[in-house]
């Protein structure tokens, strides 16, 4: 007989408290620490950071309810909940997308999570400080074999606090490190805020001017809306699979909502008086972190102190969305394979370092592995972020919105608040995650 897929009703589970720590946890990653920042600096400041929010609430928060109410009701993997409360077995090769896609996301993103654990040893040992010239460090180190040690440092952490379980794994862990977090956050805001100039900075992030708003940057804020909340890759729907019935779902998605918020406006509120404060171009991209604010660090009082900090930062901020990314496809192989967790971690775990090699190696060490205009590392952030994840999105909002109806018995939500929800689920956040998909996808321009 085929093997019947095994229910997470009875297993581990989160407390209160735990499981909304764990999905901030996952919602505060890099994109919010290093994306975030360069993105509002190229798209308007504040006025960019005020339609964050209007599509943090519109689209996120939508999308979030729903992928956590389908996690609880159905109390399976990302692929399997579907099919439980759909009652259709297509839904559950819609939710394989959502496995495939953190498996994918796993496997390149620990790459940069290890840049940042390099960074921050450099940083606290002052070596990153000796030479001037960042951008030349920063293309030596990732042009090179370094980045895949690095890469196994922090798929082996990962892989240790998942195999440890929820309750005494990612719920421990998180309980740890997000006050820790937010520690680090409150210290380095306070540093960057008694910069000289950095008034000037804070002015450019929290005085909005609407007149640098353009559609572009309209589906730009949409797309780091979805995107900041760890929606479509599956990981608050098998976290919500670990929460307890008495758990409200609407209060539990405020509050990581809130959390995600807060996070990017102390993120805001380090960069933008940094960069200010010593003349860096807040709209360079991706190498301002990397390449940019280590020469602010190194210019100030204690730089390799504030250096290390915000580097170690950035590694507990990816570490925390490492272990909800192994978490799906570890709950798909323990269920649908019946493999027990440490195996199940152990073989992915390998899988996800296997399949990154390519990706850190693209970046110079081994050109041959880049073609059609992109590196490796491109193409698979490409189909995981712009493909993937918008399409994992589209199916949750139609799933809740249309084709599940008992969704609003699992919810919770009073009748009025339901009514809203079903209505942004129905035919506000599929329109709005379409344009992100067919933006991300290069279809549509400006």
């Amino acid at each position: 007989m085929p093997k019947q897929p095994r229910t997470l009703e009875s297993k581990d589970q989160f407390s209160s408290s735990g499981f909304i720590l764990a999905a901030i946890g996952s919602a505060v990653g890099l994109g919010n620490m290093w994306k975030f920042p360069y993105i509002t600096g190229m798209y308007g400041g504040a006025a960019f950071f005020l339609l964050f929010i209007v599509c943090l609430v519109a689209i996120g928060l939508p999308v979030l309810l729903a992928e956590l109410t389908i996690g609880r009701g159905g109390r399976g993997s990302a692929a399997s909940s579907f099919v439980k409360v759909g009652g259709n077995r297509a839904w559950g090769g819609m939710g394989m997308l959502s496995v495939i896609g953190a498996f994918m996301i796993m496997s390149f993103y620990a790459i940069i999570a290890g840049w940042t654990l390099y960074y921050a040893v450099r940083a606290f040992s002052g070596k990153l400080f000796t030479n001037p010239d960042y951008t030349g460090q920063f293309a030596s180190f990732t042009s090179g074999y370094s980045p895949i040690l690095w890469q196994v440092v922090v798929l082996a952490l990962t892989a240790w606090i998942v195999a440890r379980g929820v309750s005494g794994g990612i719920e421990k862990f998180n309980k740890v490190l997000i006050p820790g977090l937010l520690l680090l956050l409150v210290i380095l805001m306070i540093r960057a805020l008694t910069l000289p100039g950095a008034m000037d900075g804070v002015s450019f992030f929290l005085k909005p001017d609407f007149s640098k708003l353009t559609a572009e940057s309209a589906l730009v804020a949409l797309g780091h809306a979805f995107f900041s909340l760890s929606l479509g890759m599956g990981a608050m729907l098998t976290y919500g699979s670990y929460v307890q019935k008495e758990q409200s779902l609407g209060s539990a998605t405020l509050a990581i909502g809130g959390g995600d918020l807060l996070y990017a406006l102390i993120a805001g509120l380090i960069i933008f008086p940094t960069t200010f404060s010593f003349g860096i171009d807040n709209a360079q991209g991706p190498g301002l972190v990397f390449m940019a604010l280590p020469a602010a660090f190194s210019a100030m009082p204690f730089g390799s102190l504030f250096g290390g900090l915000f580097f170690i930062l950035l590694a507990i901020a990816a570490l925390t969305s490492t272990v909800s990314l192994l978490e799906v496809p570890v709950a798909y192989a323990m269920e649908r394979l019946q493999w027990g967790r440490t195996r199940s971690v152990l073989l992915i775990t390998a899988g996800c370092f296997l399949l990154g090699i390519p990706s850190a190696l693209s970046f110079g060490a081994a050109p041959g592995l880049n073609f059609g205009g992109k590196a490796f590392f491109d193409w698979m952030d490409f189909l995981a972020s712009n493909v993937l994840l918008p399409l994992g999105g589209l199916i949750v909002t139609l799933f809740a919105g249309y084709f599940w109806k008992s969704v609003g018995d699992e919810a919770g939500l009073s009748a009025r608040w339901f009514r809203l929800w079903l209505f942004m689920l129905r035919y506000v956040a599929p329109v709005l995650v379409l344009f992100v998909f067919l933006h991300s996808a290069g279809i549509i321009k400006f």
